[in-house]
């Protein structure tokens, strides 16, 4: 695999974004080719089973583009489907779990962590799991936050109907006195502000994209692909449905210009 072969990247909509940003940030000179399934999110509340159908058919797309890695920028997909896939491709692959729980694992201070993720995620315990297997002695408190992801993907980031759902839904959490609340989907960085408003300065934020991009470049490393830093990169992007409202929301929020985007039949695949 070539180290000028592209980093593929893909979520269910608009949340990996703030995956891509963080690697353009961290690992300048690489080029990305991002798939968004806009058509068919939320992921959140579909069966593993339907999960790994749609990762298996963007996996294959990303693939014939070039990729020479895959991040699964999804925490469902993650939780529900790269454990399983990571199997039958022959290019590193990784998601976004593994690098924010070790991060929150080792953050807290009194053992009490919440993970505000979509209802998959939740349900797999993923989280849990990985949190526990670093540091047992903590206490891992989820909560599903099902209408968060559709606020997002309407441009509802600082609405007060979006704040108010925050506050329901971080409500029993902080009654706990978490400390460390994991953004346990690549939609929710779009909303710090908001969390941030509502759960205090006192509460440790966790942010996943910004993990995983540290994790993809230590990949690369290991794999000695990184490409040349100076090198000027030729974004591509991709969704399943919606392309110039995608590509209105991408160029508000990466630090590079987004010149096209297309839209692909990805059940084609």
């Amino acid at each position: 695999m070539s180290d000028k072969a592209p980093i593929g990247v893909f979520d269910s909509g608009i949340g990996g974004l703030t995956v891509v940003k963080e690697i353009m940030n961290q690992i300048p000179g690489e080029t990305i080719v991002y798939f968004g399934d806009t058509a068919r999110l939320p992921y959140g509340n579909k069966s593993q089973e339907t999960i790994l159908t749609y990762t298996r058919q963007i996996i294959r797309f990303l693939v014939g583009k070039g990729v020479k890695v895959i991040v699964v920028a999804c925490n469902t997909a993650s939780a529900l489907a790269l454990e399983t896939v990571k199997t039958e491709v022959d290019i590193p692959m990784i998601g976004v779990v593994k690098p924010g729980a070790k991060v929150a694992a080792e953050t807290t201070k009194n053992g009490r962590i919440g993970v505000i993720a979509t209802e998959g995620t939740i349900r797999s315990e993923i989280y849990n799991n990985y949190i526990n297997n670093i540091n047992p002695q903590v206490e891992v408190y989820g909560k599903p936050c099902p209408l968060l992801v559709p606020l997002v993907e309407e441009g509802l980031l600082e609405d007060p109907v979006t704040t108010e759902m925050v506050r329901r839904y971080t409500k029993e959490l902080l009654d706990i006195d978490i400390d460390t609340l994991v953004l346990g989907c690549t939609h929710y960085p779009l909303l710090r502000k908001t969390i941030r408003s509502v759960v205090g300065e006192q509460i440790k934020l966790v942010n996943p994209a910004y993990e995983t991009a540290r994790s993809l470049k230590k990949v690369l490393i290991a794999n000695h692909l990184e490409n040349d830093p100076t090198v000027k990169s030729n974004h591509l992007f991709y969704v399943s449905d919606g392309a110039d409202k995608f590509k209105k929301f991408a160029k508000s929020i990466l630090p590079c210009e987004v010149v096209e985007t297309k839209d692909v039949n990805i059940e084609n695949y």
